[in-house]
């Protein structure tokens, strides 16, 4: 089954926002102080609770049986016990609303792997960088139109499928796609359908979030390409998640990324992140900084 940044709440048969936290349901969008009333970073220590926001995709946060899990979600408990924060509690929003959630209080911190993203380094604070990952098609099997770039999908004027507002859908635009060609869909599951039905050549995503779409459906009869990197301008556009802060939370942020490293240095990061599909591959390389990915243009 799949789930999706988008419409998990809608497949889970929940309307609105749900609230998860690592040992059972919570209310939904409680509120937090905001950032400044007595420090967020003293506040969760007190509490000796943190609260996330996620958006409900596999692998990157999702619930499984009651519990909230995924890479993100999984690495944050890592960070925040480190920290002496013992207790994580997730609340589910659309995932176009997790920024506007956080700078709204509804939690402290988000925890879903999104991309550090110029616009979205506007209006959020980033951690450091988390995991890097390539992007990856998701083709008919055989790929009979030997499609592996978005040049070969601009070039062969096939029908690209990709969600709408993501990292994809942007370079499919700039690169001069024609608009006819993209079609953005709200979430996974009807990408996804949207290729079995072939109503779409190929599905643009994170090579991640394609094997684990293909391996939640088996006998599909598709495949996923070789990763690459899409180069825009001649500039890379590296995908690189992160963890996401209000503006100012600065000492917490800075906690943060000070046991966030530790994970990644001593290898317990990879043993953390291997059960969602991540490997060395999605090791972070020492010059793709949030710093670089911020004031990319």
């Amino acid at each position: 089954m799949i789930w999706t940044r988008r419409d998990f709440l809608r497949a889970g048969g929940v309307a609105g926002a749900a609230a998860l936290a690592t040992t059972g349901l919570l209310a939904a969008c409680t509120e937090v102080p905001k950032s400044g009333a007595g420090g967020t970073l003293a506040r969760i220590k007190d509490a000796g609770v943190v609260k996330i926001g996620i958006a409900g995709e596999v692998p990157y946060g999702f619930t499984q049986n009651g519990q909230v899990t995924g890479e993100a979600p999984e690495v944050a408990k890592a960070v925040f016990k480190s920290m002496g924060i013992d207790r994580v509690e997730a609340t589910q929003v659309e995932f176009s609303q997790l920024i506007p959630a956080l700078n709204a209080s509804q939690y402290d911190m988000v925890a879903a792997g999104m991309a550090i993203l110029p616009d979205r380094c506007k209006n959020a604070q980033f951690s450091a960088v988390d995991y890097v990952t390539p992007t990856a098609l998701l083709v008919p099997k055989g790929n009979p139109q030997r499609i592996n770039t978005f040049e070969d999908v601009k070039a062969r004027g096939v029908a690209l499928a990709v969600l709408s507002g993501t990292v994809e859908e942007a370079v499919a635009q700039e690169l001069g796609i024609p608009a006819g060609n993209i079609q953005p869909y709200r979430g996974q599951p009807e990408m996804f359908q949207a290729l079995r039905d072939q109503r779409a050549y190929c599905g643009a995503l994170t090579d991640i979030s394609l094997r684990r779409m293909l391996a939640d459906n088996p006998g599909a009869p598709l495949e996923v390409t070789p990763g690459f990197v899409p180069e825009v301008n001649g500039e890379k556009r590296i995908q690189a998640g992160g963890f996401v802060f209000r503006p100012g939370d600065d000492d917490l942020v800075e906690s943060f990324n000070t046991e966030l490293k530790k994970l990644q240095d001593n290898g317990e990061w990879l043993r953390i992140v291997k059960p969602f599909g991540f490997t060395e591959d999605n090791l972070v390389p020492d010059d793709v900084t949030t710093e670089k990915l911020c004031a990319a243009a």
